[in-house]
């Protein structure tokens, strides 16, 4: 067991038949260096996932039932240029799902290995046979260039972006142990010369899975797809009950916030991947800035929390006004005017967490969130729902089907579950 642990190794899936690189005592610190997410993967045919993430570590004493609080540190922006926009499959290159079972259609080959020949949507090539593969191409895509700060991105022409493609794997700063091609070889450029603030955030963060899965279907959205699949990773409805939702895509999850994973696998298996540069609510394009990072995390155990999916602590600058703690002069006045009118055992210690639902569209993901709230928090579903009406909200981390449903919570209910000094700590109180 080990205080620090360093992974620059990847792997497309997760679950517990994915070797972890090495255990770590809780408390101790978690540094993954990490490919892209998404387009490089999806244009690679090899990698039977929509992301390659870090090899996972074991937790140490973590069992089935515990959860894992894993606080993020630091993100170090890496990539120097990534290019993403909206995707279309291609059908000719698949069975049941472009990112997954890819295959070559002249050849026949299943997630062939594939070499990059030039730039554009047909340099993917086949090496056994040398004919184009493409899964997906980009009907309106972007390449974007950082500062050297990484405070700002903006995306570039048609000449920049084709001299960043000659260069791809250097501009994205891909790791010698990944495995795609760098999606700069696509030298996007339909929408030159748009700003973009860089806030990084991580998309796929969390536990291993209960089952082998590709790592960007652990979410009810894209799990969705595994069901009735003709891949050696398809299941069944009931058993989509064994994801852990890593891959939320909520905004919210970046430097300064706490994801509070639920164990699921004996050791917990700890993975990072799918940073983003930024993204707003939804990552309605499907996909966004995907970046090579270096994320750094502090991990704890928290014996019998049974939480059913992750909880987010996140920065207090990114809660609406509704969801702020109470500050000491709004108490005060809280309970002055409670006492004015005779009214005892006001809720006025309150804090807010998020909880994670996700399922085959946004309607079924609020419903899932809302009863795993009601659950972790004993609470019958109609007060967990009015609740969230007058002290929270619900937001979508990701469309079609992942939301992050926030709700002011009584210290009471926290210290029922031991997590009221984690979320005062975290919130400075």
């Amino acid at each position: 067991m080990k205080k620090l642990v360093y992974c620059d190794e990847t792997t497309d899936i997760v679950g517990p038949g994915v070797e972890m690189i090495d255990t770590l005592v809780s408390g101790g610190k978690f540094i993954t260096r990490t490919n892209p997410g998404c387009w490089g993967n999806m244009i690679t045919p090899k990698i039977r996932s929509w992301h390659e993430v870090g090899k996972p570590v074991g937790v140490e004493g973590a069992e089935v039932g515990d959860a894992v609080a894993i606080k993020i540190e630091n993100i170090n922006v890496l990539s120097r240029a990534t290019s993403s926009g909206t995707d279309e499959a291609q059908s000719d290159y698949f069975e049941s799902d472009p990112g997954i079972d890819s295959y070559c259609p002249n050849c026949g080959t299943k997630n062939p290995d594939t070499y990059l020949d030039g730039t554009g949507e047909n340099a993917v090539k086949c090496k056994n046979c040398d004919s184009p593969v493409v899964p997906f191409k980009m009907p309106h895509g972007y390449t974007m260039y950082f500062d050297r700060k990484r405070e700002f991105g903006i995306t570039i022409d048609e000449n920049l972006s084709s001299e960043i493609s000659k260069n791809a794997d250097k501009y994205s700063n891909l790791t010698p142990e990944g495995m795609q091609h760098s999606i700069n070889a696509f030298a996007k450029h339909d929408m030159p010369g748009v700003p973009a603030r860089v806030i990084p955030m991580v998309g796929n963060i969390g536990t291993v899975p209960a089952m082998d899965m590709p790592s960007s279907h652990n979410a009810g959205d894209f799990a969705q797809f595994l069901l009735g699949a003709k891949h050696e990773f398809a299941c069944t409805e009931d058993e989509l009950d064994n994801r852990t939702d890593a891959h939320m895509d909520v905004n919210e999850v970046r430097e300064g916030a706490v994801v509070i994973a639920p164990v699921k696998t004996k050791g917990a298996g700890v993975y990072i991947g799918d940073v983003h540069a930024m993204q707003g609510d939804g990552e309605i394009a499907g996909h966004t800035t995907d970046i090579a990072a270096e994320v750094e995390v502090t991990v704890d155990l928290i014996k019998n929390l049974n939480n059913l999916g992750p909880i987010i602590l996140p920065n207090i600058e990114d809660l609406t006004p509704l969801t702020k703690p109470y500050t000491a002069s709004e108490r005060e006045k809280i309970n002055k005017d409670a006492q004015s009118i005779g009214l005892d055992n006001i809720e006025d210690e309150m804090y807010p967490i998020q909880m994670i639902g996700s399922g085959a569209d946004l309607n079924s993901a609020a419903a899932d969130g809302l009863n795993k709230l009601a659950e972790l928090l004993d609470y019958s579903l109609d007060e967990v729902k009015n609740r969230v009406t007058i002290n929270g909200d619900i937001s979508i981390g990701r469309a079609p089907g992942v939301v992050n449903i926030t709700m002011l919570t009584p210290i009471s209910k926290l210290e029922n579950i031991n997590l009221a000094d984690l979320v005062k700590e975290h919130y400075n109180i």
